[in-house]
């Protein structure tokens, strides 16, 4: 009982670190930015209705949407967008046409989120920085370059791993946390009457009385959401008991604390409506607040950018996107991973970021698109989710969907009214990626497509060269092939050129599932093709790391020993050669044919021992 108490504190402490850290340092410039859009007036009443749109926007999006309702829809144990598409692609399995829609609303989901990725580093490191500005305005002309250099650092050292600095995230933002409630509790105490604020009259009074102001301004009331995705997203991480309890106990106290002292400020100095979180602090404490907030900061772009290598990693695994270089940064931690190649596009895309708006508040202009999209996706995949898996009755889960989905795109379309203000930014970013995503995808329907056409029944043609069978030679042959039943090119070239067949033959196709995990009980499909040939399939989740040699372990047990010393892996190596009038624009064909030269080997995305690989090359015709 000790130690699952001692385990439940640690989660909730870690919990706090990774899932909160970005949601904890919207306090930096939410309520600023929604008093300095230019479309409320400065009043008492105004300062008591927006104070309470922010808690009961805190309180239905995060705490029921999220912490109560979303959380309940993992997908064995994992959570996030991805995982959300799953569980719905799978609920509507017998709708084809619908699944087919799904699918693309969900990847696109999931392409917003590399676009969220960009906005909320650069939106959360810069507003702390600039508490500098507030300390002294000589340090402006610092602002700038000392926020490329944090994120230039931060970027630099995922090559090594999170285990050495994760430890300390938990603690540093539990601080960060408890100094937002002393901050908040030390300017409430001289107005107790904001309080006031968290009857939702308040906010219900300014919604009737300014219901036109009220839709433009929540392009920065969805402000004190950032984050709130990453609350679905780390469920396998830490479990859906320990994210609530440190919501529920840490962050919601601490962040509406904040707020409202925020907001208790404003009525005694409206002129602290130019930074008010900064200003809420004794001068002595300004220069380790801006630490602290700087820390903070980095640590919520730490999650963000851990994310999006995960998210990488399981949309390749989907078929989404072409393998790329993945690297382990721990050998306990299987899920630590780095990705060079999305960790620097990142780095370039977030530094584009900060030198184009220069500043929080121009950035927050370009904030908001991309996360109300994808938690309006979120909402929508959730439906179909409660209503086709879970079987439950139509108006529950309309009632239970419909009041988010509202709101939800309420937030969106209040946002799309910054589209040409630097909402752009983050969709172009996100466009982008969904381009080549299902390039990808499309490309590789062709290119199998194409393989089948030319394909030769691996069955029969066994049959027919074991009639005069060629010279056996000692060892195990891996003939790898993306298509099970079909005879491999590099087993014609092998027979063609080398004239030899090894004593024992594995034709092995690995396949990724919509599932997170697939257990090493299910890792095997194995048929007997005879003369010691057999055909075999890998099974992964989405979730799993391949390993082919370790999964070929298993065939022991089928009566086909592996010897790591004497088996050698043959892959063919195709070149993609574009075709005129085939299933692609020409631009997308050159562009599928430029990804997949480029994709790192199918070698080391499947762990294969290098010095026992031989690849085969053959041109293909899309």
């Amino acid at each position: 009982m000790q130690r699952n108490k001692s385990s439940l504190a640690a989660l909730t402490l870690g919990a706090i670190g990774v899932v909160y850290g970005d949601i904890g340092t919207s306090v930096l410039y939410a309520l600023k930015e929604v008093f300095n859009s230019g479309h409320v007036p400065f009043t008492t009443g105004n300062v008591y209705g927006i104070l309470s749109i922010l808690f009961w926007t805190l309180t239905l999006i995060v705490s029921l949407k999220y912490v109560v309702l979303v959380l309940r829809a993992d997908n064995h144990g994992e959570g996030g967008l991805v995982a959300m598409l799953a569980l719905a692609s799978q609920a509507v399995k017998d709708r084809p046409q619908l699944r087919g829609v799904l699918l693309a609303i969900g990847i696109f989901g999931t392409c917003l989120f590399y676009g969220d990725g960009v906005i909320t580093p650069a939106i959360s490191v810069l507003s702390a920085v600039e508490g500098l500005e507030v300390v002294s305005p000589r340090f402006s002309g610092f602002v700038i370059p000392l926020t490329l250099l944090i994120l230039l650092c931060l970027f630099a050292v995922q090559k090594r791993g999170t285990a050495g600095i994760g430890r300390f995230f938990g603690p540093i933002t539990l601080l960060w946390f408890g100094v937002l409630a002393v901050l908040g509790v030390a300017n409430i105490l001289r107005h107790p009457e904001i309080l006031q604020a968290l009857g939702p009259h308040h906010a219900l009074g300014f919604v009737l009385a300014n219901p036109g102001t009220t839709f433009i301004i929540l392009g920065a009331v969805v402000l004190v959401v950032t984050g709130a995705e990453a609350l679905y997203a780390d469920l396998g991480h830490f479990g859906k008991k320990p994210i609530r309890l440190a919501w529920f106990s840490v962050v919601m106290p601490a962040l509406t604390l904040n707020y409202f002292g925020q907001g208790a400020l404003l009525l005694e100095r409206p002129e602290a409506v130019k930074n008010p979180f900064y200003l809420m602090a004794p001068e002595w404490a300004l220069l380790p607040l801006v630490g602290l907030a700087t820390a903070a900061t980095v640590i919520a772009s730490q999650a963000l950018i851990t994310g999006a290598f995960s998210v990488t990693k399981q949309v390749i695994q989907l078929g989404y996107l072409p393998r790329l270089n993945v690297q382990h940064t721990s050998v306990r931690e299987a899920g630590q991973i780095y990705l060079p190649f999305v960790n620097w596009g990142l780095f370039v895309a977030i530094v584009l970021a900060v030198v184009l708006f220069r500043s929080s508040s121009n950035l927050a202009a370009a904030y908001g698109i991309a996360v109300t999209l994808d938690m309006l996706i979120t909402t929508t995949l959730t439906f179909f989710v409660i209503r086709y898996g879970w079987n439950l009755p139509l108006w529950l889960c309309l009632a239970s969907t419909g009041l988010f989905f509202a709101i939800d795109a309420a937030f969106f379309a209040s946002n799309m009214l910054k589209l040409l203000d630097g909402g752009w930014f983050p969709l172009a970013i996100g466009g982008g990626i969904f381009v080549l995503m299902m390039t990808w995808k499309n490309g590789r329907a062709l290119l199998n497509k194409s393989l089948q056409a030319d394909a030769i029944d691996l069955r029969g043609f066994l049959d027919s060269v074991f009639v005069s069978p060629p010279t056996r030679v000692q060892g195990t042959a891996v003939f790898l092939t993306a298509e099970e039943g079909a005879v491999p090119n590099a087993l014609l070239h092998n027979l063609k050129h080398n004239k030899v067949l090894h004593e024992q033959n594995l034709f092995v196709t690995v396949r990724s599932h919509e599932v997170p995990w697939i257990g090493m009980s299910r890792r095997l499909e194995v048929e007997a093709l005879g003369h010691d040939c057999w055909q075999v399939i890998v099974h992964y989740g989405f979730k799993n790391d391949p390993d082919v040699p370790r999964a070929l372990e298993l065939m022991g047990k089928r009566g086909c020993g592996l010897d790591p010393m004497t088996t050698s892996y043959f892959l063919s190596r195709d070149v993609v050669v574009p075709a005129i009038g085939s299933g692609m624009a020409p631009w997308r064909e050159k562009l599928f044919a430029q990804m997949h030269r480029n994709a790192s080997a199918a070698a080391d995305f499947l762990k294969l021992p290098n010095n026992s690989v031989v690849e085969l090359g053959s041109k293909i015709s899309l």
